[in-house]
């Protein structure tokens, strides 16, 4: 294999980029301040949970919202869109139940207008209730989101002692099962290297993004951005706010759950078809829907993963110190880079020299998505099908 030696070579000083110059992709200290300096004032929060037959989890999640320690006024708007499994009488009867500061308002979405997904046609449901109640900040958190019982007072802290108008938390997500230790902490790490935290916070950079379980923003912040129906059609809808209002001069920031976890996801995927399903749903919207970038994705996923495993054992088996030395730094170089997101979630390091496999199995499910959306069934999501021609563009004013 006369091309493997300079594969491997290319393959490890790519590495060496992503180590030294992309950001710091790999570290997880971006965090929120365990005690961030109280304001003088605490303003009011509106809350808005888009929930489509989640009826299951609300009863774990929703009261972690009502039990919140936070000092100013909190009010909680569950909009129920077109659930079929009784979501909506679920969250009633938690609100006749409630003893909590906090108040709750279920709401029913109306049938999404052409060109909205159902997810943000839910969210401006709730938006619109939050505009006319006054609030100040709001809060877009998913219903299968447990919330540490101090994290909106932490959020709001940290977001008005940095001047942020926006603060998002990747939520930490199950890894109780087998797939779920080997998929879930690989899928937190290629996020983060697309979109390496520290250059979220960047002002003036690119990088833009959030975490859709957990944003708090600033009303006055979405309005200036020109509001949820500038990114309507957005199947990655974190994304797609995340650079809606970094473009137009929002302060933004993204960072990790610290232990205990402020956020957590209580939403299962026991089997590996449930986390295929997850990905290949926006994996090729991701991909802008283009034939080439899929075809350049699947190149650059095989240089980064499957080049250095391949290498460094045919290397070491045919004694050629090139690929041999190359392949073991660039394999070393992933596993390593992957330690701190396997330590979030309480597993070994060891499991980093798996990787390669692991990006194999996201690549498949990437070609997947790209499969699905050639025969019409893209986007599928809880029986719903989306379709737009460019989900991931910021739609013109």
């Amino acid at each position: 294999m006369p091309l493997l030696g300079p594969l491997a070579i290319a393959s490890a000083a790519a590495w060496a980029y992503l180590i030294t110059g992309h950001g710091d992709f790999w570290r997880t200290s971006t965090r929120l301040s365990r005690k961030p300096p109280a304001p003088d004032r605490w303003p009011s929060v509106g809350v808005v949970i888009p929930a489509r037959d989640e009826g299951a989890v609300l009863p774990e999640t929703l009261p972690t919202l009502l039990g919140q320690d936070y000092p100013g006024e909190l009010a909680v708007w569950l909009v129920d869109d077109a659930s079929t499994d009784g979501t909506a009488s679920v969250a009633q009867a938690m609100t006749q139940r409630s003893a909590s500061r906090a108040s709750l308002i279920v709401l029913a979405a109306p049938p999404p207008p052409s060109g909205w997904t159902g997810k943000l046609n839910a969210l401006q449901c709730g938006v619109a209730a939050a505009e006319a109640a006054g609030v100040e900040l709001l809060l877009f958190t998913d219903a299968d989101i447990a919330h540490h019982r101090s994290s909106v007072r932490c959020l709001v802290a940290t977001a008005l002692a940095d001047d942020r108008d926006m603060v998002s938390l990747m939520a930490l997500l199950r890894t109780q099962t087998g797939w779920e230790r080997a998929l879930v902490p690989a899928f937190v790490y290629f996020f983060a290297q697309l979109y390496p935290f520290p250059r979220v916070a960047r002002s003036g950079g690119w990088t833009a993004a959030a975490a859709g379980g957990c944003i708090l923003l600033r009303r006055a912040a979405l309005a200036r951005a020109g509001g949820l129906s500038r990114i309507r059609g957005a199947l990655i809808d974190d994304i797609a706010l995340g650079r809606l209002l970094k473009r137009s001069g929002a302060r933004t920031w993204l960072g990790f759950t610290s232990d205990p976890p402020e956020v957590r996801s209580v939403r299962p995927y026991p089997r590996v078809t449930d986390l295929w399903t997850m990905v290949t749903r926006t994996a090729y919207t991701q991909l802008q829907q283009s034939p080439v970038l899929l075809a350049g994705t699947i190149a650059t996923l095989g240089l980064l993963y499957v080049v250095p495993p391949l290498a460094a054992l045919t290397g070491f088996v045919q004694r050629s110190g090139v690929p041999a030395v190359a392949g073991a730094g660039a394999w070393t170089a992933m596993a390593i880079t992957q330690a701190p997101v396997l330590r979030l979630y309480g597993l070994s390091p060891l499991r980093g020299l798996a990787l390669p496999a692991v990006a194999m199995l996201y690549a498949a499910m990437t070609v997947d998505s790209a499969r699905r959306h050639a025969t019409g069934r893209g986007g599928a999501w809880k029986g719903r099908f989306t379709h737009s021609e460019q989900p991931q563009q910021v739609a013109s004013p």
